[in-house]
């Protein structure tokens, strides 16, 4: 499913001449973190926090305000992992989305974007779970991946867990095998076996994580 799909329009951004008492009544409606402002030319400007909106005085208009304006959105083309991170990083359980033109198309909700990161095979396909660790400039995916189908596994997910100056955490999804065989073959190839789940229980706790994750974000 295209992530464009979960694009949300039930709510029209605010135009900046709008009043600020209209803004403080969409807050006290709504359960978003921020609302976006568009200007007469539906320009996209930004999003008002609903923590500075209560602070305005309410029958002032928003352009007065412009100064407060948050100014994050994604693309229709991003990707959901930068969507997510997007997310986290500017605090918000709301994601303006514009075009390549800048257009104004709606908005992600937070909850839809967590949904996709716990029903990815990464977490929904059956398999073990394997960190390992080799230099910075010595580990390669491909590698990783003749590694694991070599031994009749099927990598269902990867990503790099934990990096410092010199050495790289790579943790890996595996399918359809057990992991000693992967685990002894990876030795020989100089990576060191950080841990290895067979079993499910790992794959809870980074659900339960990516639940911390999204309470965090709505607080």
């Amino acid at each position: 499913m295209k992530l464009s799909e979960y694009i949300i329009n039930d709510i029209e951004p605010l135009n900046n001449n709008s009043n600020i008492s209209d803004l403080q009544l969409l807050f006290n409606q709504l359960t978003y973190s921020h609302i976006p402002v568009k200007d007469d030319n539906n320009i996209y400007l930004g999003c008002f926090s609903e923590t500075d909106a209560h602070c305005f005085e309410s029958n002032k208009l928003l352009s007065e305000y412009l100064y407060a304006l948050e100014d994050f959105f994604v693309r229709d083309a991003t990707l959901w992992l930068d969507v997510l991170e997007a997310f986290a990083i500017n605090s918000t359980n709301i994601m303006p989305v514009l075009n390549e033109q800048n257009v104004y198309l709606g908005y992600y909700e937070l909850n839809d974007i967590i949904s996709l990161f716990n029903e990815s095979p990464f977490f929904s396909e059956t398999g073990g779970i394997l960190v390992i660790e080799k230099g910075i400039n010595d580990y390669s995916f491909s590698e990783i991946s003749q590694i694991v189908e070599s031994n009749n596994g099927k990598l269902l997910g990867a990503f790099i867990s934990k990096m410092n100056t010199d050495l790289a955490q790579i943790t890996l999804k595996i399918g359809n095998t057990g992991l000693n065989e992967i685990i002894q073959t990876f030795r020989r190839y100089n990576y060191n076996i950080i841990s290895g789940h067979e079993e499910d229980g790992y794959i809870e706790n980074l659900k339960h994580r990516s639940d911390y994750l999204k309470r965090y974000l709505n607080m």
